[in-house]
């Protein structure tokens, strides 16, 4: 009877050992160049920070990948010393930005006042109304023989058609409305207007609520009443003429920047 030869023992470790060693070590190389790429150039992460920092957005400092043609990139670098603006201090150019957006306000409230100049003209208001710029916006001045009897807040039968006319330039116009109330000095005292105070709120309303009611679509929202009395004068309160000039009602087409602003 024949025997079965023995099998021969192999020296060393198993085959599939030697497969799992070799799927170990991959796997500590992948892991070792993932941590090795993970490592930031501190030189180059400081200067994308301040860039950032300063609104440049990598204008100023090198990118932190690595430019293919270096002498196009020191192209770009030489225009941008000579072009860009960020070159000057952020004072400066916040100061700039500032000038730009005055000289824009300016712009509209000179249109703005143009347009207003020539609805005046048209409508043969501009020796009865003055129109003029200021930092709240264009001012339309109306003195106060030519609305109201004297200590009265009543409108004048005269004084309604202009009026009219008034409230269909500022149905044309979505900016909100400041209607003010101004007085002289001497003081007033009766039983319907105790002082100036009352008076040229009054006043100041009666011009809203007329506007109101005969100009079609207006919302009432845009409007504001304000009562100054004798405390904003416009002419020393020393003689008949600077009086007259003081008692006025002033109709303030808000710039919507100065709204904004709630100055």
């Amino acid at each position: 009877m024949r025997r079965r030869p023995k099998k021969q023992k192999q020296d060393g470790a198993p085959k599939w050992m030697t497969t799992y060693a070799d799927m170990i070590t991959l796997v500590l190389v992948f892991f070792i160049l993932l941590f090795s790429m993970s490592q930031i150039n501190l030189d180059k992460f400081e200067a994308i920070t301040e860039s950032f920092r300063n609104r440049m957005i990598l204008d100023f400092y090198p990118s932190a990948v690595e430019n293919k043609n270096p002498a196009d990139q020191a192209e770009i670098e030489g225009n941008d010393e000579k072009n860009n603006e960020f070159d000057m201090p952020p004072e400066e150019v916040e100061a700039s930005q500032s000038s730009e957006a005055e000289a824009e306000k300016e712009q509209d409230l000179d249109e703005l006042k143009q347009e207003i100049d020539e609805y005046l003209k048209e409508n043969d208001l501009s020796d009865i109304i003055a129109a003029t710029n200021s930092e709240r916006g264009v001012v339309l001045v109306l003195e106060e023989q030519l609305l109201f009897e004297t200590s009265e807040a009543e409108i004048l039968e005269q004084a309604k058609p202009f009026l009219s006319k008034v409230g269909t330039l500022l149905e044309n116009i979505p900016n909100f409305v400041k209607v003010e109330g101004h007085t002289d000095n001497r003081q007033i005292s009766s039983y319907r207007y105790p002082s100036n105070w009352e008076l040229s709120g009054a006043r100041a309303s009666s011009v809203i609520r007329y506007i109101l009611d005969n100009t079609q679509d207006m919302d009432p929202k845009r409007f504001t009443a304000v009562a100054y009395g004798e405390t904003r004068p416009v002419a020393p309160n020393d003689s008949e003429e600077n009086w007259s000039r003081n008692r006025r009602v002033e109709i303030v087409i808000l710039d919507p920047a100065y709204e904004n602003s709630g100055s």
